[in-house]
């Protein structure tokens, strides 16, 4: 599992001066809020267990005035028995450039007709961690970008084409559009050709980190990906991409 969709060591950082204070959020409001956005965007989170057990899930509800929360899950994840039986988790996920992490406690697993939702009680506190990684630009519409892969099994593995939405020394954000097959957080892309503009392309692995919905008339989803041991010369090609890019962005701000 990657280091980005961990939870923070909360003892280590808070040795530091003023403790944890700047990133922990305390307020039910201001909770409630970042929980909002977590629904609005049908971001995936993961619910990490104290014996090691990982499910996958989005937040469902949250009410504050019963104290409670509950996310989707899928009733087939065979590490969801275990979170039950641990009774509590670190819940870790992303809202842009930003980490949200907090402690949930109580799980009661709810199964219906259509649904499985796991209920959990209101967090206590919360803990924002902006991502330290590298600018991330948008490349130029113009220039078409795009990541070229293919991905499934056997007879049904097909070929993707999708749009870069944006890309950093770390790592890229995908558009996948809704007739496409759906890709589960987790997964490793090998070989993907990125096709940024005429004088940046190059081959690296992806592992997909969050799916993100964007917005209702987008007809597609945001794929958050990390690119996996990328060596040096893809390094530099990025960095150079990233520099020229952010330029341009200064000049056409000035025009």
């Amino acid at each position: 599992m990657s280091q980005q969709t961990m939870p923070m060591p909360l003892d280590s950082l808070g040795a530091g001066p003023g403790g944890l204070d700047e990133f922990r959020v305390t307020t039910p409001r201001e909770i409630g809020a970042m929980l909002k956005l977590l629904i609005d965007g049908n971001v995936q989170v993961n619910l990490n267990a104290s014996d090691g057990s990982v499910v996958s899930a989005t937040l469902w509800t949250a009410d504050l005035d019963r104290s409670s929360i509950g996310f989707s899950v899928n009733p087939d994840d065979p590490a969801l028995h275990a979170l039950v039986e641990c009774q509590e988790a670190v819940i870790v996920g992303y809202l842009d450039s930003v980490k949200l992490q907090f402690d949930a406690t109580n799980f009661v697993l709810v199964r219906g007709n259509r649904t499985c939702v796991l209920n959990c009680s209101w967090p206590r506190e919360m803990f924002r961690f902006q991502r330290r990684e590298a600018f991330r630009v948008r490349p130029l519409l113009r220039s078409t970008p795009t990541a070229r892969f293919r991905h499934g099994t056997g007879a049904v593995e097909r070929e993707f084409a999708l749009r870069v939405l944006d890309v950093s020394i770390g790592g890229c954000a995908l558009f996948l559009p809704d007739e496409m097959p759906s890709i589960n957080p987790g997964t490793t892309l090998a070989r993907v050709q990125i096709d940024l503009d005429a004088d940046t392309r190059f081959d690296v692995d992806l592992r997909l980190h969050h799916v993100t919905s964007i917005n209702a008339d987008a007809k597609g989803v945001r794929l958050g990906c990390e690119f996996v041991r990328a060596d040096g010369t893809v390094q530099r090609t990025l960095q150079r991409f990233i520099d020229i890019t952010q330029k341009r962005g200064k000049l056409l701000a000035l025009t």
